[in-house]
């Protein structure tokens, strides 16, 4: 039996992990849960799965949960970024870090340093330390799975090849909801507008990183580390059905690819039961109904926050931390309705770019470069956001 600890339980990956965990409860314990403030949903996971130790976001949420479990047995409570770590280093063999944005690094390396396997859907963790990551990975020995639709995707089109035949990893993109909009409609988009994503159900954040197509671009940067390549080998593709999750194209001019119906459930499934597969009670893609599938070149212009990914890319190995902490800033202030749609890609490339002319781009030794990088992002994103609140007025 596997036993696995779960960052981000409530959320959307989350909730999809422990609906498969909980289909198969001779293959799986889980043995962590670390939540946010959500705790009346948590409360009812603990009394399912009978997790030993559980992670809220502060001490409010630790009463709050055990008022809830009065009666049931308790588990371990712990509270805050300790909380995270004490669950992502609990007695498991797999962790699954889907926690949402930069939080999630820490505890996902802790993780991999005390020997864990890692089913990564936190795509900031190697957006922000990639280097790092990886190797503590080969220093650990560790298996690193991912999670997200077009990783896992390449993941399975991978399987028996050889890297080094590899010419170009293709990343598939729905387009978000604006992908049709002009420049001047997208300009006076509001938030319901981003949030309507027309193929996947996910969290707000990522919701809008889909319709400024960072998340793309973050996912480029992520594409990079987990199967290392250099930039110029990953290339991003217009695919609006979301039936093909993304391709390998070799020396020879072959091209795999991996097809299905839109379902989360199905990369996590192969994350947590890898080398095997799970038979699951999932709609089948029917190719004849299907009848065609669209591909066409992303629209730079309307969405710059692709460009701005690879900028990053290329700009050293703390470049993409500043540019996912700028993002994480000018998002939360695009869904608190303190700027428009827009400015999102206007705050991360001045950040971006201010960094760049402050020092070109540094490598990455340690833990606390990362965390540098996106300390001094946030203080700028801040900065930016003053110009595009006054304007939003």
């Amino acid at each position: 039996m596997k036993r696995v600890a779960l960052l981000g339980s409530t959320g959307s990956i989350g909730e999809q992990t422990l609906d498969i965990a909980g289909r198969f409860p001779d293959r799986y314990r889980v043995t962590g849960l670390a939540a946010g403030r959500q705790v009346e949903k948590l409360a009812e996971q603990v009394r399912r799965f009978r997790p030993e130790v559980v992670s809220v976001a502060d001490d409010e949420g630790a009463r709050e949960l055990r008022q809830r479990l009065a009666g049931d047995p308790a588990p371990e409570i712990h509270v805050g970024d300790a909380g995270l770590t004490a669950v992502a280093t609990c007695d498991a063999d797999l962790l699954v870090s889907a926690l949402v944005g930069a939080v999630g690094l820490d505890p996902t390396l802790a993780a991999i340093e005390a020997g864990r396997d890692v089913a990564l859907a936190n795509k900031e963790v190697l957006v922000m330390a990639g280097a790092l990551v990886l190797r503590a990975v080969r220093a650990r020995g560790v298996a690193l799975l991912p999670v997200d639709s077009e990783h896992n995707a390449i993941f399975q089109a991978l399987a028996g090849q050889r890297l080094e035949d590899v010419e170009r990893i293709i990343l598939t993109a729905s387009g978000g909801p604006f992908r049709t909009w002009s420049a001047e409609r997208i300009a006076r988009a509001r938030i319901e507008d981003a949030l309507k994503h027309p193929n996947w159900d996910m969290g707000p954040k990522i919701t809008v990183d889909s319709a400024t197509l960072m998340n793309k671009g973050l996912e480029v940067i992520e594409a990079r580390w987990l199967f290392e390549v250099s930039p110029d080998q990953v290339d991003v593709v217009v695919h609006p059905q979301s039936i093909v999750h993304s391709l390998v194209e070799f020396v020879d001019g072959s091209v795999l690819a991996q097809l299905g119906l839109p379902d989360m459930r199905v990369p996590i499934a192969v994350a947590l039961a890898h080398p095997e597969r799970l038979p699951l009670p999932l709609e089948r893609l029917d190719l004849a109904a299907l009848a065609r599938l669209d591909f066409e070149e992303p629209d730079r212009a309307r969405f710059p926050c692709l460009d701005l990914a690879f900028e990053a890319l290329r700009g050293g190995e703390d470049a993409p931390a500043v540019l996912n902490a700028a993002n994480e800033v000018s998002v939360a202030a695009f869904l608190a309705g303190e700027i428009p749609f827009p400015a999102i890609a206007a705050v991360n490339g001045d950040v971006l770019s201010s960094h760049l002319a402050r020092n070109g781009g540094s490598a990455m030794n340690e833990l606390d470069d990362a965390r540098a990088a996106d300390a001094w992002a946030r203080v700028r994103a801040g900065e930016a956001l003053e110009k595009h609140r006054g304007r939003h007025a």
